[in-house]
């Protein structure tokens, strides 16, 4: 049974193998392979007044790596332009179409794509273009002709074992350059806010050297003088920022331009100069956000048609499922079955897919097994890209339910993350601070996951515009506790001793800050 203090050494031991832990202790730009052969590349582009093309991508880190890597510069007076692929028009990365398009460009800096591009990479030194390369991703066997590649996964890159974003390498070669070009009083830290989103919206581990980049850069987003971050908080009425509010709220507005028209309104949003400027970008954003939700809604009950529930990886696919979400229905449909979830989108005689795993399992591990079946695919252990043929959809889902990578499957469980049995005397205002002391939660560092054992329901209320969640009212032990059960799938009885697993969130009540469980699940439920 845990008390305050027990649950304070259970997550203060999260963290006892972390070796950065202060801005001044983080990895240098040195410690990056050919991060300073491509810093001085740059700054000779700059020097001579080249022409600079900046390629991104059309996700959270894509974009924000793009805009990064504009400002710093905007900063230098450079001549550049930028390209973030369409999702639909131009398909993922560096190809021969987006570099012609890139005319009387001499230097290339990919940010948080690239790692792949072995074709693009032959076709720019035909061209006789300099390709820089920055990437956060696995690279494959055989390295692209690059000018230089910065990757901190690459063969013999000295960069700690420490999972990292797209954005985070851009920023790291913005550092090399402050040092190529002398620009002593270059402020880095300036960047953190944006740093920070990227970070949480890859699901970046958040320990060591991420979890002190965010926890700084989330002071930042709060008094930051981006116009970005005065219209989301103005939106959204909102004072200030928690780490929740980043994937909960911003992250999600950010992705949906991508994921439904084009990713350089968010980019474009992102760089506002002003709030009138932000605004005007923003209602375009909040009416892609719209339009994703409702989309979701219904291919996610659309994927459920042929799900076999006792198959142990979920494989699903339809004709012209939206390319756009389908990443985000495979993430629901991880967390609903508790199974990694592959979703497909098939358009011809090609499907693309999106992955998403569940706790520790390594995704893409498990589709790299089968690799004979696909025409590509890439991504890190939590989520992963797929393209196969559509004759193949059947052979892969079941090589892939016979895969013995599965075995590390079966080794977890969601039980794994759950910290113990909480004591109800334990659930304070004290406690909300200890679990604030710990966050960021997220990858390497789940939110703590609790067990309430015999919790009498006083009484349970449905609530929300489709009565999909419930409010429930609990007795544990002479306490009262106030839960919430989001997208429920069970309905308690009055009267009924339940058996849940919770996460405690801070409720603020016309100023009164109380805890709140919201329940995970209940594992077991017993009629009194």
């Amino acid at each position: 049974m845990l008390d305050k203090e027990a649950i304070k050494e259970l997550l203060s031991s999260r963290f006892s193998n972390d070796i950065h832990t202060k801005l001044s202790e983080i990895p240098l730009p040195c410690e990056l392979k050919d991060t300073f052969k491509a810093a001085k590349r740059i700054k000779e582009a700059i020097q001579n007044d080249e022409l600079i093309a900046v390629v991104g991508d059309y996700d959270v880190d894509g974009i924000v790596s793009t805009a990064i890597m504009a400002e710093f510069l905007t900063d230098m007076s450079a001549n550049f332009i930028i390209k973030i692929p369409n999702r639909f028009k131009d398909g993922y990365g560096l190809n021969e179409e987006i570099i012609n398009e890139l005319e009387n460009a001499t230097l290339i800096i990919t940010v948080d794509n690239g790692i792949s591009a072995i074709e693009a990479a032959k076709i720019c030194k035909a061209k006789g273009i300099d390709l820089i390369i920055t990437d956060h991703h696995m690279p494959l066997p055989t390295l692209p002709e690059a000018y230089a590649i910065i990757n901190p996964k690459q063969a013999n890159c000295p960069f700690p074992n420490i999972e990292i974003c797209g954005a985070q390498v851009a920023w790291y070669l913005i550092g090399a350059l402050k040092e190529v070009c002398e620009l002593r009083n270059y402020d880095m830290a300036k960047f953190l806010d944006l740093l920070t989103l990227a970070i949480i919206a890859d699901m970046m581990e958040l320990r060591d050297l991420n979890r002190i980049l965010v926890r700084l850069g989330l002071a930042r987003i709060n008094s930051s003088k981006r116009a970005c971050f005065e219209a989301i908080k103005n939106y959204y009425n909102k004072e200030k920022f928690e780490f929740d509010d980043i994937s909960f709220l911003i992250a999600p507005l950010i992705n949906s331009a991508g994921r439904i028209d084009d990713a350089t309104i968010s980019y474009e949003f992102l760089r506002s100069r002003n709030l009138k400027e932000a605004n005007g970008y923003l209602d375009k954003i909040c009416e892609f956000n719209a339009s994703r939700k409702a989309q979701e809604k219904a291919l996610f009950e659309s994927s459920q048609n042929d799900i076999d529930e006792n198959e142990d990886i979920i494989v699903t696919w339809g004709n012209e499922w939206h390319e756009g979400v389908i990443g985000i229905v495979a993430s629901r449909l991880a967390k609903k079955y508790k199974k990694p979830a592959i979703v497909f989108s098939i358009d011809g005689d090609k499907a693309k897919g999106s992955a998403r795993s569940v706790g520790k399992f390594d995704i893409l591990s498990l589709i790299a097994s089968q690799e004979s079946l696909l025409c590509g695919y890439g991504g890190h252990k939590g989520a992963a890209g797929i393209v196969i043929e559509s004759a193949n959809l059947n052979k892969f889902k079941t090589a892939i339910n016979q895969s013995c990578f599965l075995q590390e499957l079966y080794d977890f469980s969601t039980n794994d993350e759950v910290l113990g049995q909480i004591n109800p005397e334990a659930i304070d205002y004290e406690l909300i601070e200890i679990l604030e002391f710990f966050e960021p939660y997220g990858q390497k560092n789940p939110r703590p996951l609790f067990e309430l054992k015999g919790a009498m329901v006083k009484s349970a209320k449905k609530i929300g515009k489709e009565e999909s969640h419930l409010k429930i009212i609990l007795q544990k032990d002479n306490k009262t506790l106030e839960a919430i059960f989001f997208n429920f799938d069970y309905l308690p009885k009055s009267g009924e001793s339940i058996d849940i697993l919770v996460t405690i969130a801070k409720n603020s009540f016309r100023g009164l800050i109380i805890p709140q469980l919201l329940i995970k699940e209940i594992i077991r439920q017993e009629q009194k």
